[in-house]
């Protein structure tokens, strides 16, 4: 049974040696697409999540207008 799982163990190894593979030849091909300007999507390249939420972005908006607004107010002073 020890042979088998070593089998097992390296064909897990072998495995996720070929995603890494696949991964780095994705993003070669999807750096290689954006180059001529047409952006494809290349199957299996996963999108990042946002860093912020809609929500976030417009409390964010907000409070920049707020800070414009108190800019403006004391320079018409």
């Amino acid at each position: 049974m020890s042979g088998i799982k070593q089998v097992v163990r390296q064909l897990k190894v072998q495995r996720n040696g070929a995603e890494r593979e696949i991964e780095k030849l994705n993003l070669a091909i999807k750096a290689l697409t954006s180059l001529d300007g047409k952006s494809a999507p290349v199957k299996g390249v996963l999108r990042r999540k946002p860093k912020f939420t809609a929500a976030g972005i417009a409390r964010i908006r907000a409070a920049q207008k707020a800070r414009w607004a108190k800019i403006k107010a004391a320079k018409n002073k």
